[in-house]
């Protein structure tokens, strides 16, 4: 699984170990925003197909030195979030923010030759659904109204940087689409818009949202005896 291939690369001498261990590899760097959260979902559908490449995650608000030194090693001007495809110890490929897409990042992994299959001792933390959850729960019960949900679910998608799935970022982005356009054009409306179909693509956010969790709890099952 992707989750046993990320290290997060916090200092400057975690990068260069992790470079050194593994000169044919891929970094991301992650900013504080849902750009983030869809880069690295559109990151990991690619990487879900090439089980030999590590991750390393760098969280540029709280690790900028490790960032820094990047930026200095490659001479990629920082930008987040960003993927940068390394090869032998080089960076070979990047891209940044809304460029960070399945048919962008396809044509730089189609460069990097394949390895043998690889894995972190480093256990990878499941991102929470909760606060999507309990705002849904909140609407779909009629404890807040459709303005109400609509700005505190846009806000929270908008300023959601976790490392998310691509699963959940399909789902998670499937009540109100490119929410940056949607929350632009809700304020050009003053809150004034009606969509009857509001309703319906909530619930069925909640079901799969529900349903992921659900997969998420299940404990990690043991390969069977040979």
């Amino acid at each position: 699984m992707l989750r046993d291939r990320v290290v997060n690369l916090s200092t400057p001498e975690a990068v260069e170990s992790f470079l050194q261990e593994h000169p044919t590899s891929v970094i991301f760097k992650a900013g504080t925003c849902h750009k983030t959260m869809q880069g690295f979902g559109n990151l990991q559908a690619l990487l879900e197909g090439r089980d030999d490449l590590m991750v390393g995650v760098i969280r540029v608000v709280e690790w900028r030195a490790a960032s820094d030194l990047v930026a200095e090693r490659t001479g990629i001007v920082h930008h987040s979030p960003q993927v940068i495809l390394f090869e032998d110890g080089q960076a070979v490929f990047e891209l940044d923010n809304w460029d960070i897409t399945v048919e962008s990042l396809q044509g730089g992994f189609e460069r990097l030759p394949r390895g043998a299959s690889a894995t972190s001792s480093e256990a990878a933390a499941r991102s929470d659904l909760t606060p999507y959850l309990q705002v849904l729960d909140q609407f779909l019960s009629g404890v807040i109204d459709d303005q109400r949900f609509e700005y505190v679910y846009t806000t929270m998608f908008r300023d959601d940087a976790e490392l998310r799935s691509n699963d959940e970022v399909e789902v998670l982005g499937s009540i109100f689409g490119d929410v940056d356009r949607h929350m632009t054009m809700h304020m050009m409306m003053a809150g004034r818009s009606i969509d009857p179909t509001l309703r319906e693509r909530a619930e069925r956010a909640h079901a799969a949202l529900m349903a992921l969790a659900a997969e998420q709890a299940e404990p990690a099952r043991d390969p069977e005896p040979a």
